[in-house]
């Protein structure tokens, strides 16, 4: 259908829609679905979406995958390099999703751009070639980094260290999303953003306590702050749990290490034959492929789950809720971090000589099969 003017009817709705973009409508949020929009101009959807497709063609929108068209920030919005260091594995996507989710869910609600892998950084990468990319970042409009480290192995620490030394000389200032670099004890020398690990293994650990598990281990992989922070949490809730009896009571502390940092079916198999060894009634994973992992691995032993042995993961991935036996979980708060990140970002770049800060943000229990069993799961925060 063409208008008096000659132009087609999606043309002319697309004009409209880029005008009302332009003057700050849906600035940062999400717009009308495509029948929305079909709805409020009384056209075809076949019409909505061809006006879409314009200011998709012009740059204006961005369609999310399952989530609708959302307007893309003007050129002036602050532009964050986001580089996500992840180890290999097949969960890696999974978890890679888990980690933007966030920071893409806040640019809908504030206008930013988010550069992700802006600087390459591999365990090859030289700091010169590093410092050429960060530069060139910079170039760009990147106005900073926020920065998941390697904990794979310490020839990817030295490659995260490049990088960081890379932005010091550049005058990039960086925030290190869930973890410090890999190491024990390392000095925390930039602002960190992290779920509360401590927290969350505590109150895991603490919800296998209350439905009667009295031999409860903790599995970990890495020497790197969340994992530290992991241990320290499952102990203070163990210790927590001897005072609160009547009677002087000792619950075995059990830290269990998975034998390989890219997990096989051989490792899985060993962590099982552990678990059966030392005859534990309670597992909490440092995150829900390994409880997946080691359910899989019990299972084929015999030992039931959660019947015998009563397992807990991290991070709430989609493989957690995808089977009959559901992992409970510790919920990894995306949006949360992503918020306290560009937080404390702007405040570093407001004050670069403050020392660093490590905020860390509480996740929720949700409890599934494998701690309770089929029909008892009630979804709730078991803490």
């Amino acid at each position: 259908m063409a208008l008096s003017n000659g132009s087609p009817k999606y043309v002319e709705v697309a004009e409209t829609l880029e005008t009302q973009i332009r003057d700050g409508m849906w600035d940062g949020g999400k717009m009308p679905s495509v029948r929305g929009i079909a709805e409020q101009h009384k056209i075809s959807v076949v019409t909505a979406s061809r006006a879409i497709q314009i200011l998709r063609d012009k740059g204006l929108i961005q369609t999310v995958q399952r989530s609708g068209c959302y307007r893309v920030p003007a050129p002036t919005a602050d532009r964050w390099a986001l580089i996500l260091r992840l180890t290999p594995g097949p969960w890696q996507k999974a978890t890679l999703n888990l980690s933007r989710f966030g920071f893409e869910a806040l640019a809908r609600r504030e206008p930013m751009h988010l550069e992700p892998d802006a600087v390459p950084v591999t365990a090859g990468a030289s700091e010169a070639d590093l410092r050429g990319h960060v530069r060139k970042a910079k170039e760009s409009g990147c106005r900073g980094a926020f920065f998941l480290p390697s904990r794979y192995s310490d020839e990817e620490m030295r490659a995260d260290e490049r990088f960081l030394a890379a932005c010091a000389a550049e005058e990039l200032p960086v925030v290190l999303l869930e973890r410090n670099l890999r190491g024990y004890n390392r000095d925390l020398t930039h602002d960190l953003v992290a779920v509360d690990d401590l927290d969350g293994a505590a109150r895991c650990t603490r919800h296998l306590l209350d439905r009667g598990r009295a031999r409860v281990a903790l599995v970990v992989a890495s020497p790197t702050s969340s994992h530290n922070d992991r241990v320290a949490g499952y102990l203070y809730a163990l210790h927590a749990a001897a005072l609160g009896h009547k009677r002087p009571v000792e619950f075995k502390q059990t830290v269990l290490y998975l034998s390989d940092e890219r997990p096989t079916r051989d490792a899985y198999a060993r962590l099982a034959d552990q678990v059966r060894k030392q005859r534990l009634d309670g597992v909490v994973c440092y995150q829900d492929y390994t409880a997946m992992g080691l359910i899989i691995e019990l299972l084929a032993r015999g030992i039931k789950v959660p019947d015998d042995v009563a397992v807990v993961g991290s991070d709430d991935l989609p493989i957690g809720n995808l089977f009959t036996i559901g992992i409970t979980t510790y919920v990894y708060p995306s949006e949360g971090i992503a918020e306290q990140a560009v937080r404390l970002m702007r405040e570093r770049l407001k004050d670069p000589g403050r020392p660093p800060l490590k905020v860390v943000v509480p996740g929720r229990l949700i409890v599934r099969e494998s701690s309770v069993g089929a029909g008892a799961a009630d979804g709730t925060d078991g803490g």
